[in-house]
């Protein structure tokens, strides 16, 4: 295992757990606005596994979970060791995914070695490789969406509402994983080496209401005006009942913009 830093004690990473966050190195995406780029060489950083895990043993009295990122975990080869490794100390793990890798996925799901996944989802099938900066077999992410959507283990979808994806792409998304039990739609933040302007808070609002009406269990991440001022705010801008006739139309998707 490549691994690149910790984080003790999140209690946002996994729902529900305090966890340490381990980051992995190396990456198969090059996404524009990733706030972990420096682990994409996968040498970077490297720590040792052994430390690592008695590292967490000692601290385990202040948490009892797990939480893999990176990076892009699953090109690890050894993750699956790894991930035995702690739960035969007991911690619950769960696993931050691209979803490139669905025969890793798999196996870790078949073998009962992950308790919840997170999954990005970059933008609908047709634009990955404009969001992902590099080629992508779109089939392959496909069907890790449907591995965990047919599955029985918590997971999630995330997609971060990149500037360069609109109120259609993610509504799209949301039709994508229909029947999804969690669409988390997360709010751009610039880097340094992304200074692009992020949507306005009322548009990426606008989306997760219009995802709602596809997948009532989608939530927005990062925002800083509550769910109640930024409802009143798109209200004012397309009533409730213009969202209805849009929706009872089949070329809704197309009159977002």
């Amino acid at each position: 295992m490549h691994i690149a830093g910790l984080e003790k004690n999140s209690a946002v990473d996994f729902p529900g757990e305090v966890a340490t966050v381990i980051f992995t190195a190396g990456c198969n995406l090059r996404c524009q606005y990733c706030h972990n780029y420096d682990l994409i060489p996968a040498q970077k950083g490297r720590m040792s596994e052994d430390a690592v895990l008695a590292q967490l043993r000692r601290q385990q009295f202040l948490f009892d979970a797990i939480v893999i990122s990176g990076g892009e975990p699953t090109l690890q080869p050894d993750l699956a060791d790894f991930i035995r490794g702690l739960k035969s100390e007991g911690f619950r793990v769960k696993l931050d995914t691209n979803g490139l890798r669905p025969d890793v996925l798999g196996a870790l799901l078949e073998e009962g070695l992950l308790d919840y996944v997170a999954m990005d989802i970059k933008a609908p099938l047709e634009k990955y490789e404009q969001i992902a900066g590099v080629d992508v077999d779109v089939e392959v992410v496909a069907e890790s969406i449907d591995l965990l959507t047919g599955g029985d283990i918590p997971y999630e979808f995330r997609t971060t509402f990149d500037p360069d994806l609109t109120t259609a792409d993610v509504v799209e998304i949301a039709h994508r994983i229909d029947g999804a039990r969690l669409f988390a739609i997360q709010q751009f933040r610039p880097t340094e080496r992304d200074q692009r302007t992020p949507h306005q808070e009322t548009y990426v609002f606008r989306a997760v209401e219009l995802a709602r009406i596809v997948l009532p269990g989608t939530v927005v991440r990062g925002l800083t005006l509550t769910e109640e001022k930024l409802r009143e705010a798109i209200h004012r801008e397309k009533p409730a009942e213009e969202f209805a006739a849009l929706h009872a139309d089949p070329t809704w998707a197309s009159q977002l913009e």
